[in-house]
């Protein structure tokens, strides 16, 4: 089976030749280009031939054209520093604009996506696609949110339209430019930041917008970030697929197969296992993890974005692993 084929078949419950592996990564520096982006990602492929690739911008990447800034320190995450944010008052959120996506960052982001499809014309591929209020969250800060949530509801509520606006359309241009599907990320789906019902009102209605603007999708995966999720508020949005932190916070596999019907996506702890672990261990986890869903509706892969600096053995026992 090919790698398409295979992730396909898990989604639709068919039987596959083995399990479907993929992880994902951020590239620091190569990431403030199209050109040295895609050539990162072409690369990462076809060493591993990953049964699908996700495609990983720059961190915050969404904000850049708002007015968001931030640059790099060195961390294992390969993330960026937010230097500067543009929302600092509530009437902020009103002077959003409402962005042309074929220019800026996102203009960027899409001539990547291009160059990667062009590059690897059989692989399947997803696009990275942030959740509004997510973006709202970078764009204020962390706990500034929290505060415009809780005392200026209706000034957050115009700047997650514009927000939701920009990104519906960025999410569908992605899928024009070649790619199959969107990974949907939510950072604030956690009791640990929100309430339920502050996320019922604002993060929900907006997800299922910018959900709804990549129908044409043939995968939506869904990431809930964070520990003390809210999996079962979340489990009815349009999706194929849902990955979280399941080695780190409820559900664990096996409990969200019986509380979940689509594919799951995880078993691997990519910041102990992965990159601390001898391969021997870390194929004893996916061995595990595969044993948790009977090998059914599961794609191996990590509760988010893997450590820059892995080794490539730790890697490559991955791969083995799931080839075994």
């Amino acid at each position: 089976m090919t790698g398409r084929d295979r992730v396909f078949s898990a989604i639709q419950g068919k039987p596959v030749d083995r399990v479907p592996v993929a992880l994902w990564r951020h590239f620091p520096h190569e990431d403030q280009k199209a050109e040295s982006l895609a050539s990162a990602h072409v690369a990462f492929q076809k060493k591993y031939e990953w049964d699908l690739l996700k495609v990983t911008p720059a961190a915050g990447y969404y904000g850049d054209d708002w007015g968001l800034r931030a640059s790099y320190k060195p961390n294992a995450a390969g993330t960026r520093t937010y230097t500067d944010r543009p929302v600092k008052k509530p009437i902020d959120w009103n002077h959003l604009k409402h962005l042309d996506i074929t220019a800026g960052v996102y203009g960027r982001e899409l001539h990547a996506l291009r160059l990667i499809r062009d590059a690897l014309p059989e692989t399947l591929i997803l696009s990275t696609i942030f959740s509004p209020l997510t973006i709202a969250r970078t764009l204020s800060g962390d706990q500034a949110l929290v505060r415009y949530v809780r005392e200026n509801p209706e000034d957050l509520h115009k700047g997650l339209e514009i927000i939701t606006d920009v990104t519906s359309r960025f999410a569908a241009e992605t899928l024009s430019a070649g790619t199959d599907g969107i990974f949907f990320a939510t950072q604030c789906a956690t009791t640990d930041y929100l309430t339920v019902e502050e996320y019922e009102e604002f993060g929900r209605p907006y997800d299922l917008r910018v959900l709804d603007g990549a129908s044409a999708a043939e995968i939506r995966l869904l990431h809930i970030h964070g520990v003390n999720i809210m999996f079962d508020q979340l489990t009815d949005y349009p999706v194929d697929v849902a990955n979280w932190h399941d080695r780190k916070t409820p559900p664990s596999l096996r409990e969200a197969r019986e509380r979940y019907s689509g594919c799951l996506a995880g078993g691997i702890n990519e910041w102990e296992t992965l990159l601390k672990g001898s391969p021997q261990e870390i194929a004893a986890e996916i061995r595990d993890a595969i044993a948790h869903t009977s090998g059914g509706r599961h794609i191996v892969a990590a509760g988010c974005t893997i450590p820059i600096d892995i080794s490539e053995d730790r890697l490559k026992a991955v791969r083995t692993a799931v080839d075994e």
